[in-house]
């Protein structure tokens, strides 16, 4: 098949040369994207004279029958044509005729594609934004739903102090909404238009950029042809944020692994969103969560990929870059699979507060202990001291710290009275941090509020 570029060659493109370097396996996911830039590319050259008015209606006519057809399943791609961009543009040919050649004046595909990924970011990174509140939807309501329950907050692993449950979903939907708001601060990079910018230098016929980026839905231009061409900064941003969004999601799926392991016991995961084992029926399987955690890897590798490809190639654009869509369409796709499955999953859980409540006493209160110390006047440091040797003595005995007497309390210190014993129940423990943004139930509620109105959801 004659190639667009075959009167500067005498010979023809080897067919391994033809597998090796074709992209449009996987560039035609930006085939809705690249008749969108051709339609306002016509209507561009139009306004500037270079196509009559009827030229320009056969050739959208021709497109829209493509675009159809690709989105009915019934285009056929051909690899020797190598890319997204020139099987649009034969088939467009052969249905329009030798007017369907006018297509690419005063364009390249290397402003082409550029503009393509445009397209498909923006679009896919207000699909993540939405699915984003979806999920800090489904936060809150289980943060207003579970105020009540009162567990152990972990630091290494650990036990540390008393929490109300909904303070920890209210930590996740901060981190979402952050990642939120690198999406928005992202979007703004990529809404930039390259097309015509040509090959590197600009292009040499009077098209009206502005008016170009009027009909793509473009809030900027790119200044800068060999930026426009060579630039794939856009693309490593979106994937580094993909990926630390799929670094709080991982965090997240972790702790419900461990949470509803017997061991920890504390939730129960929805029945249709695991699996079992193939030979030991007891089992019930994380899947969801498991494959959110292990996704993460895919988007870091994606990043990773990206930024390696871009470090050494020279300015302007090179092949290298073509290289640049199977990780920009793994994470979109990872990512958006992530955010529904962790929504499900949040929306299907069910609470052990038998489990949980235990959990939060005996040695998590003994901070409080210590702070009471501090409150009568006593050093920290030394409050500290008395309270780990509290510990000490109490796990020599057996005994929980519920259990010890005001007798034995003041065997470490006479400042002890009965009111210390108000510091062994969880729930006023976690009440006493009353502080802006603090677990006690007050704040928790206030923020809670806070959160309905700022998701819609009040």
């Amino acid at each position: 098949m004659e190639k667009p570029w075959s009167g500067r060659f005498s010979e023809e493109t080897d067919e391994f040369v033809e597998e090796f370097t074709e992209s449009v396996s996987f560039d035609r996911e930006l085939a809705l994207e690249d008749i969108r830039q051709d339609i306002a590319h016509v209507r561009t050259l139009q306004k500037a004279g270079i196509l009559s008015e009827e030229e320009t209606k056969k050739i959208i006519e021709g497109l829209k029958g493509i675009e159809k057809d690709i989105r009915e399943g019934k285009f056929e791609w051909k690899r020797e044509l190598e890319d997204v961009h020139m099987n649009i543009e034969a088939e467009l040919i052969k249905r329009v005729g030798d007017v369907g050649g006018k297509l690419h004046t005063g364009r390249s595909r290397n402003d082409q594609v550029a503009t393509d990924e445009r397209l498909f970011l923006k679009k896919e990174t207000e699909e993540i934004i939405n699915l984003l509140k979806e999920l800090r939807k489904a936060l809150v309501i289980t943060a207003r739903n579970s105020i009540d329950l009162i567990l152990p907050a972990y630091t290494h692993l650990q036990r540390a102090q008393p929490i109300r449950l909904a303070h920890y979903f209210l930590a996740f939907r901060e981190m979402f909404l952050k990642d939120t708001e690198r999406f928005l601060d992202c979007y703004r990079r990529i809404d930039e238009l390259p097309l015509g910018s040509g090959a590197v230098a600009g292009v040499d016929f009077p098209i009206d950029r502005h008016y170009t980026a009027e009909l793509l839905g473009f809030n900027k231009i790119v200044r800068n042809s060999i930026y426009a061409t060579a630039d794939r900064d856009f693309i490593a941003e979106f994937l580094f944020v993909c990926a630390l969004t799929g670094m709080h999601l991982s965090r997240l799926a972790e702790d419900l692994i461990i949470w509803s392991s017997e061991e920890f016991s504390y939730v129960d995961l929805p029945d249709k969103l695991c699996t079992g084992s193939s030979i030991m029926p007891q089992k019930k399987n994380p899947d969801v969560l498991e494959l959110i955690r292990g996704k993460t890897g895919r988007l870091y590798g994606n990043l990773l990929s990206l930024l390696t490809v871009l470090k050494g190639i020279p300015t302007a654009y090179n092949r290298d870059l073509q290289e640049d869509k199977e990780p920009l369409f793994d994470s979109v796709k990872t990512l958006k699979g992530s955010l529904i499955g962790i929504r499900k999953v949040i929306e299907g859980l069910s609470f052990k507060e038998h489990k949980m409540y235990p959990n939060a006493g005996n040695f998590v209160l003994i901070t409080d202990v210590a702070n009471y110390l501090a409150l009568k006047g006593i050093p920290f440091r030394k409050a500290h001291h008395i309270a780990g040797s509290i510990v000490a003595y109490l796990i020599e005995k057996g005994k929980r710290l519920e259990d010890i007497t005001l007798e034995e309390l003041r065997s470490f210190s006479e400042l002890f009275e009965e009111d210390v014993f108000n510091l062994f129940k969880p729930e006023n423990v976690a009440d006493r941090r009353k502080t802006y943004g603090g677990t006690a139930r007050e704040q928790i509620t206030k923020l809670i509020e806070v959160a309905l109105r700022e998701e819609g959801l009040k």
